[in-house]
């Protein structure tokens, strides 16, 4: 075999050797196609990344935009962006293509994972797998884009605390981490509602359960926002917690109809054949 061949082995998945029929395969298959997996996985990230810095200066213009947005609201010059020490410009060139690659690439890395953990599932398990990636991902990229659009007016609000006289001289390295951990955590606050779901399908919580202690939950969301926001301000934590009550409430009715959907089944299956359903 050529060098070519034995270089595209490396990034094929198929098992060498045959699958049972319940699904179960070599242990030296599985090795084989988590290899393969993660270097396709890396492979696309590679290409990503290296796009990232040819296209640097309009993701540049995405990433800083809450920021300026924040200075020209402000209007008084108290802030400016600053590099620091010798290598802080190649820095953040590295680590700004690098959190593009990972974000973009995330459908393609999330699903060589799902597919790999995907044939050990019952039909069961994989209808509802897909179901909630399905769901989560739509989640996840509503409340990052919430972030970005409520970054600018967070920003406004911490930088405006500057005292008069003094200059803030934001690193942009530092900014750049700010950034992707405000976004990340307005998108995990958006799958609230899929884990509580997913606890009512486990049965370790019920939607009566849920509903009475709903008042906590929404106090607990509303702190959670105002912890979890950049700023202090209540206008950007208001935009964090009222979508995730209003999720909240949604997942609430699904789990309520899924414990009468279960109820009934449990009734039912006591039931002999010629003899009528209580419902």
């Amino acid at each position: 075999m050529s060098f070519v061949g034995r270089f595209a082995r490396l990034y094929s998945a198929k098992p060498s050797s045959p699958v049972s029929p319940d699904g179960r395969m070599a242990l030296g298959d599985h090795l084989r196609e988590a290899r393969a997996r993660v270097l396709r996985t890396a492979t696309v990230m590679l290409v990503t990344f290296g796009l990232a810095l040819y296209f640097f200066d309009p993701l540049n213009d995405i990433v800083y935009g809450p920021y300026y947005t924040a200075k020209d609201a402000l209007a008084d010059g108290s802030t400016m962006p600053t590099t620091g020490g010798a290598s802080g410009a190649l820095m953040l060139y590295l680590k700004q293509s690098g959190f593009t690659a990972l974000v973009v690439t995330a459908p393609y890395w999330l699903y060589q994972i799902w597919a790999f953990i995907l044939p050990g599932l019952h039909a069961t398990e994989r209808k509802w797998s897909r179901i909630f990636a399905a769901i989560a991902g739509p989640l996840f990229l509503v409340g990052v884009t919430l972030g970005y659009v409520t970054l600018p007016k967070g920003l406004e609000v911490l930088i405006g605390f500057n005292p008069e006289g003094v200059t803030n001289l934001l690193d942009v390295n530092e900014y750049l981490q700010f950034f992707t951990r405000t976004l990340f955590v307005f998108g995990l606050a958006f799958e609230i509602p899929v884990f509580v779901v997913l606890l009512n399908l486990a049965g370790v919580v019920s939607g009566k359960t849920l509903g009475e202690h709903r008042a906590w939950v929404i106090v607990g969301m509303f702190i959670f926002a105002a912890v979890a926001t950049p700023s202090a301000d209540p206008f950007t934590m208001t935009f964090m917690a009222v979508p995730m009550v209003f999720l909240y409430f949604i997942s609430e009715v699904i789990a309520r109809w899924n414990d009468r959907r279960k109820a009934s089944r449990s009734v039912n299956a006591n039931l002999s054949p010629d003899e009528l359903s209580p419902i």
